[in-house]
């Protein structure tokens, strides 16, 4: 009956043809004597060899030696009677230490080479240096840099890229290893991905959409996933804000590097609710791999589904991805849990937050901007568009100012040291200030303002600077000039 075990390993396998040879005589010790005889009658019988299942013969000498070892080892006879590894087992004795120190000063100039590329330059350096060694086979270095892990590394331009170079830093210096957050709501993951299928738009173009995922790290559950026309800060922040109403506020959130996760609205957001933006390292996606591996089932089994629908719109696609998500994803048993991602984020523990109302977040991710006031008309400029600061703050060099790029209708004027909402701001509306009405300023000093001191006194820097000049005894150093049509007094 054909089975789907896995195959034994070799030296397993032996270990176990011989202890089913050598086992009989340890459960029923012959009697004294007869040991002999009946070691004789086991090297009679043909066996069924443990790899190919031809019939073999064993010789009685190696049969009373697996006896032996099989009684000497009370604890473990199976292991007692595995082949033994080879003393120079995982050694190359070919390979002469002063060709594998170039070989390996080789790989690290040259990591992208191929093996072929490399023995074949080795090849020149054994002939031109004869201390190097001699020089081994293909196939014997490449079984070394294999047992090195000294792959072949993708051919990349790092000039103008540190991030790169750290990326490739930290992997050959750090292992990777993979990660479980404890808490549900602990951390979760976000990232966009780019549909396989375009889908044509109200303007008649055939765009493929972008799919915004939310993921939380413990229980794998899909929070949120929406598809958007674009990959912008607006499209995340109203994604990512519907993922807080319906769930919770996480701890932290990991996102790649993207420009949507390093706007000003989004970052700042994130800082005022309390959420810890932990973004991967620069071209190191596997740190966020528990969000890619989400896109394999969408590609899978979504958007197989909907193979059959010609005319398929954003709408229908939202719809039928709310769907699946809900009542096939959600609700599958994880391979790695082995519960289901809504079971798994239901029964925690828990360490989210409530988001409170959709409001409330919508004024969160904004971005603080610094703007100079134009003194003449108390104005500041703002994407494009000047927008009025109320005259109470006339005496405000900098405002600073918090609204989103993509919303000009909600402007508010903030005090950068407390955190303050001051007051909104409006964009300035020049028709409407040609009416000619105009409030009353505020004095700045409540004060009244002493009256000027009677008229003809000099200014009293002057004065003492005058008194000083005469004190020196020294003329005025300028010469009178009298016209000669001026009439002399």
């Amino acid at each position: 009956m054909p089975t789907n075990d896995p195959p034994v390993p070799p030296h397993t396998a032996w270990a176990h043809l011989r202890f089913a040879i050598v086992g009989p005589l340890l459960s029923a010790p012959p009697a004294a004597g007869e040991l002999k005889s009946a070691i004789g009658a086991l090297a009679a019988r043909a066996w069924q060899h443990p790899l190919t299942g031809e019939p073999i013969h064993f010789s009685a000498k190696t049969i009373e030696r697996w006896y032996y070892q099989a009684r000497g080892a009370r604890r473990d006879p199976v292991a007692a009677l595995r082949k033994r590894l080879r003393k120079d087992t995982g050694r190359q004795a070919s390979l002469q230490p002063g060709f594998v120190q170039r070989l390996l000063a080789q790989y690290q100039q040259h990591p992208n080479w191929s093996v072929k590329l490399h023995v074949d330059n080795l090849r020149v350096l054994v002939k031109e240096d004869s201390a190097v060694g001699p020089m081994p086979g293909y196939s014997t270095v490449l079984r070394f840099m294999r047992r090195r892990g000294l792959h072949k590394q993708p051919r990349r331009n790092a000039e103008g890229r540190p991030g790169l170079i750290r990326a490739e830093a930290r992997l050959r210096h750090l292992e990777v290893r993979s990660y479980e957050a404890e808490y549900v709501n602990g951390l979760w993951h976000l990232d966009f991905h780019v549909g396989s299928r375009a889908v044509l738009t109200p303007r008649g173009r055939w765009v493929k959409p972008v799919l915004l995922g939310v993921l939380d790290d413990r229980s794998r559950l899909c929070l949120h996933a929406q598809w958007y026309w674009t990959e912008t800060a607006e499209d995340l922040v109203h994604g990512l804000g519907q993922a807080f109403c319906k769930w919770a506020l996480p701890r932290s959130l990991m996102t790649d590097n993207g420009s949507a996760m390093q706007a000003g609205e989004f970052t700042e957001g994130l800082t005022r609710l309390g959420v810890v933006h932990a973004p991967t390292l620069a071209y190191s996606p596997y740190q966020n791999g528990k969000q890619e591996s989400l896109w394999g089932p969408v590609e899978g089994r979504l958007m197989a589904m909907l193979e059959g629908v010609d005319e398929l719109t954003l709408e229908l696609l939202n719809q039928a991805t709310c769907a699946w998500f809900d009542r096939e994803y959600n609700r599958t048993v994880h391979s790695e849990t082995g519960q289901t991602p809504l079971e798994r984020y239901l029964q925690g523990p828990d360490v989210g937050r409530p988001s409170g109302a959709s409001e409330a977040l919508r004024q969160a991710f904004r971005r603080d901007v610094p703007r100079t006031q134009r003194r003449s008309d108390g104005t500041i400029p703002l994407e494009g568009v000047r927008f009025e600061i109320p005259a109470r703050f006339r005496n405000l060099r900098r405002a600073t100012v918090r609204y989103a790029r993509w919303n000009l209708r909600d402007v508010h004027l903030v005090d950068p040291r407390s955190d303050t909402v001051l007051s909104p701001i409006y964009p300035q509306d020049k028709v409407r200030n040609a009416d000619g009405r105009r409030r009353v300023l505020e004095p700045d000093v409540p004060t009244a303002i002493p009256s000027a001191p009677p008229g003809g006194q000099m200014a009293p820097l002057l004065r003492q600077l005058m008194t000083e000049y005469a004190a020196t005894g020294i003329p005025p150093a300028y010469l009178p000039h009298h016209p000669q049509n001026q009439e002399r007094s």
